[in-house]
């Protein structure tokens, strides 16, 4: 008897269900998103019996303390920037999904990975929906990956791609993308909402059944963020975003969420001829063309487990037109315009008819408050066309009163400033109060946005 088949529409951005097509999602609030889609009738309800039934035979509950954890767990991939990423290796079992924009080096990273793998630990399974076995042994002999354990395969469908898998011993397997494969289960293209939750579901019981970490490399829109439901990120293990611009050699990647992990940590990487090549000491690569001109400033960050230094640089001029321009790269929009309204209000700087443009040299986005400090520096020196000290380090947080609030890991910024030959800093006063560590600088505390600019002035 076939199956009783049901017209859905359905959200592709949230997977929200609608019986006709509608403009905007009432849950996502997506405009256009709906695709009309095709599903078995009663399927949910069979399948998730069926899920129950066995659940109850083959999984039995364990005491929490009698369950071992070992360093063999986790398996080095062989870089350790993609390593720090993962937390120190990647888990046994679990499941990576690795996003970014087309042509980033997902693809790239995957397969330098896949070949340290095979090379360490045996064979590794790369299965790719987008290109053929003979475009990956080309990348591959470009990036000199040529190892006799490594084993490709061109394939889209799930159960065929997992019927191989479990026939051999694998260590791990490499899905180039979760947007190309589909299975026979779901009714939809491949690529759509429903194709992308049951192939993923599929790829994390394998994982978690055979013990075998799996990587799925997956699209991202053009707002960022990776295609597909979210349900996906809430379904995989971890998730990496692949982050750059084409216009520099450097790429970053960064984690958003790791359950064997700290998360926001970052790894940075140089594009070469010859493939991805780690970056191991961020900070000079930031600095290395630092100029000593007005308008720029360089500020210490945490990422992750990690301090880097990097450049903020600002550019203010007179405006010609009657709205002024306000343009911000790697920082918060409304973070920066919120510091400006600050220093036309407490520091008595009028920007009101001045252009202002700030930018983060690299293509580092800094998320945390502690570049407040070193945003209205930058500004400050490119308003009064006046250089700041050679060799200083500028960090803290702005409140909207003027005053400079305390952060954290202050020592470990102050660390990685001085291991740099860094030669002065401007801090929080409340910070500098509470230092227990000496350090080869010259440290200013400050307390307020008036005892900045005065110091810029000196």
């Amino acid at each position: 008897m076939k199956p009783k088949l049901k017209r859905v529409f359905q959200c592709q951005s949230c997977g929200y269900i609608s019986p006709k097509w509608i403009g905007k999602c009432p849950d996502c609030g997506a405009w256009n998103s709906f695709v009309e889609e095709v599903i078995e009738a009663e399927s949910i309800s069979k399948k998730a019996e069926t899920a129950r039934l066995k659940t109850l035979e083959d999984i039995q509950p364990v005491p929490i303390s009698s369950i071992k954890i070992t360093l063999s767990d986790r398996l080095s991939t062989g870089i350790s920037e993609l390593d720090r990423v993962l937390g120190g290796g990647v888990v046994r079992g679990s499941l990576v999904l690795i996003g970014g924009d087309p042509g980033i080096g997902k693809s790239t990273l995957l397969l330098q990975a896949t070949d340290n793998l095979a090379k360490k630990y045996g064979r590794v399974l790369y299965v790719s929906g987008e290109e053929s076995l003979t475009q990956i042994k080309l990348r591959a002999e470009r990036l000199g990956a040529i190892s006799e354990n490594i084993l490709l395969l061109s394939e889209t469908l799930v159960e065929k791609i997992l019927d191989w898998a479990s026939e051999e011993e694998l260590n791990a397997l490499v899905v180039d993308s979760i947007q190309t494969v589909y299975t026979e289960e779901a009714m939809s293209a491949p690529g759509s909402v429903s194709q992308i939750r049951e192939s993923a579901t599929k790829f994390i019981n394998f994982a978690k059944q055979k013990g075998i970490p799996v990587f799925l490399i997956g699209h991202v829109t053009k707002e960022g963020a990776i295609a597909g439901p979210r349900v996906l990120e809430h379904l995989v293990d971890t998730v990496l975003y692949f982050e750059g611009d084409r216009g520099y050699a450097y790429r970053i990647l960064r984690s958003v969420k790791n359950r064997f992990g700290p998360t926001n940590e970052i790894g940075v990487f140089e594009m070469t001829g010859t493939g991805l090549i780690e970056v191991e000491n961020p900070s000079l690569i930031f600095l290395s063309e630092h100029s000593q001109n007005s308008g720029s400033a360089i500020t210490a960050t945490i990422e992750g487990t990690r301090a880097i230094l990097t450049e903020i640089q600002a550019l203010v001029a007179p405006s010609n037109f009657g709205m002024p321009r306000r343009n911000f790269i790697g920082v918060d929009y409304q973070r920066v315009n919120l510091l400006v309204a600050v220093l036309e209000k407490r520091g008595r700087i009028n920007l009101a008819g001045a252009d202002i443009f700030v930018n983060v040299v690299g293509g580092l986005k800094i998320t945390e408050p502690s570049s407040d400090l070193a945003v209205i520096s930058a500004i400050v020196s490119s308003f009064r066309d006046i250089p700041l000290h050679e060799g200083m380090v500028i960090f803290g947080e702005v409140g909207l009163s003027g005053e400079i609030r305390a952060i954290s890991q202050t020592e470990m910024r102050l660390k990685e400033a001085s291991r740099i030959g860094m030669k002065h800093a401007i801090i929080p006063k409340s910070n500098l109060e509470r230092l227990k560590e000496k350090f080869n600088l010259k440290i200013k505390g400050v307390g307020s946005i008036n005892e900045l600019i005065e110091i810029i002035g000196s």
